[in-house]
């Protein structure tokens, strides 16, 4: 038994996969035929082997039950690979470095003069009510003015093809070791179609990081003490700490493994005594970190670390303060950060977005639910915001007291129509909605994922590709259009 493309219907939707011949794209045409002389039967045999394979390799995430305990869950996975071409990937790539540099500028810039405030450009209200601005950073020059070194922006694409920004996530983005492992699996079950379409490398990805950390090193090494600082093994992230720690060659540590010593600098316990520190990719959120400088009652940071970072004699990635750009209010004026700083237009456009702070975008707003996605300024994870399409009448009353109450807290974006990739639910290919996570690294130079995690709604008609509510992955291919015999 074949594919049947003619019964596989997206729709209405932009459908990645099945709209690439009519775009001209052979390579994803040629993956649709190859899809087809595979089967169902095999394809889905090929997928219970990658199922086998991702407990086997002890891939897992964590959530977080309503009892208040955590589960471990294996990690949910696709076979069926998401192909971009590289032609198309190329403009992605320089507009996702263009974005980072400017939001690097406007970090600084908030820490320093605020020239943009100033300029009249971006708010001050804004900035007054940020609850991921720290007075503690005011004036401090990170290593070579880099704030968000790791940054994983999420890229949609709409009903005409068009690829948006949704967000930018600057303090501890996630899931680039999914990413990783994705490749690994893929490569073990669909062998014969990696080869012939030979996607860009990804797993370069722990070296470039390992890097783009030593490059921010206080001591002049060639070898720079490196460290993974986690919250510990019951963080949702926990796997990924430990899988890039082991990675990249460096050590892994808690809180109660550091101290900061008289002379400001940080050393590592271990069992051969006393060793320093040169950098550290915490991924512990910015009020856990120090509780001298901030929760005082936190036993999950280093007391003392801000000291020494603004001493100059360790390197945290991401910054400290790097998450005031998280802010989804402060996403809606990113358009405009991009041309105060780089005197550029946007090569990637945010989703069209209202703001509520301003009167209008507020009374349009509700007058229009039904239609939008209303978003909170600092929730993640998909949580606390209102899909209006999939809304009741009283969810849609109820969240716009809340957006009355406070409307800087607040952004709208029409509901849009996102893309759909071919996905095996049961014995059948099926449509199921996507996004894109790539991860850009910062230091002395950038560089960008080929490709990212692609994050799948695996429900059908969800819009949701967050692990924790039932979302699932994909291996993403970035792949050269074949050359013909004519070029």
């Amino acid at each position: 038994m074949s594919i049947d493309w003619n019964a596989y219907s997206s729709d209405g939707f932009y459908d990645e996969l099945v709209a690439a011949p009519e775009r001209g794209h052979a390579a994803l045409a040629g993956l649709m035929a190859d899809l087809e002389a595979l089967g169902p039967d095999e394809l889905v045999a090929r997928q219970a082997a990658a199922d086998v394979s991702i407990k086997e390799m002890g891939i897992t995430f964590t959530v977080y039950s309503e009892e208040g305990g955590t589960i471990d869950r294996t990690w949910p996975f696709d076979i069926i690979p998401r192909m971009i071409p590289q032609a198309e990937w190329e403009r992605v790539d320089a507009g996702l470095r263009q974005r980072v540099a400017a939001l690097n500028l406007f970090i600084d810039d908030l820490y320093h003069e605020q020239r943009i405030i100033k300029d009249g450009v971006f708010p001050a209200e804004v900035l007054e009510k940020s609850v991921n601005f720290r007075p503690q950073c005011v004036g401090v020059d990170p290593p070579l003015g880099i704030w968000a070194h790791i940054c994983g922006s999420d890229l949609v694409r709409d009903s005409d093809g068009t690829i948006y920004v949704l967000e930018d996530n600057l303090r501890v983005p996630s899931g680039v070791s999914y990413m990783l492992e994705n490749r690994l699996v893929t490569k073990r079950v669909l062998p014969e179609l990696f080869e012939h379409y030979a996607p860009l490398p990804v797993d370069d990805y722990p070296s470039q990081l390992f890097d783009t950390l030593a490059a921010l090193s206080p001591r002049p090494a060639d070898y720079p003490a490196v460290a993974v600082l986690t919250p510990g093994i019951y963080n949702s992230a926990y796997f990924e700490h430990s899988y890039l720690a082991q990675q990249m060659g460096c050590e892994l540590v808690e809180g109660r493994d550091l101290f900061v010593d008289t002379d400001d600098c940080v050393y590592m316990r271990t069992v051969d005594g006393l060793a320093r520190v040169d950098v550290i990719y915490r991924r512990i959120d910015d009020l856990f970190l120090d509780p001298e400088a901030f929760l005082p009652d936190s036993a999950l940071g280093v007391p003392g670390i801000m000291r020494a970072w603004k001493a100059g004699n360790v390197a945290l990635a991401n910054a400290p303060g790097a998450g005031v750009a998280d802010d989804k209010v402060v996403y809606a004026f990113v358009p405009d950060i991009i041309r105060y700083y780089l005197d550029a237009d946007p090569i990637i456009p945010n989703v069209p977005t209202y703001r509520c702070m301003d009167p209008e975008a507020l009374a349009y707003t509700l007058a229009n639910m039904e239609e939008m996605v209303v978003k909170p300024a600092n929730e993640s994870g998909g949580y606390g915001m209102l899909v209006g399409p999939a809304s009741t009448k009283a969810e849609r009353d109820a969240f716009a007291l809340l957006i009355k109450k406070d409307p800087r807290n607040y952004i709208a974006q029409p509901a849009l129509r996102l893309s759909t990739v071919p996905t095996i639910i049961g014995s059948r290919l099926e449509p199921r909605h996507v996004d894109l996570r790539p991860f850009i690294l910062s230091s002395d130079r950038q560089q960008v994922t080929m490709g990212g995690l692609t994050r799948v709604a695996m429900r059908k008609g969800s819009l949701v590709v967050n692990s924790s509510q039932g979302g699932g992955s994909k291996d993403t291919w970035i792949v050269p259009d074949p050359v013909s015999a004519d070029d």
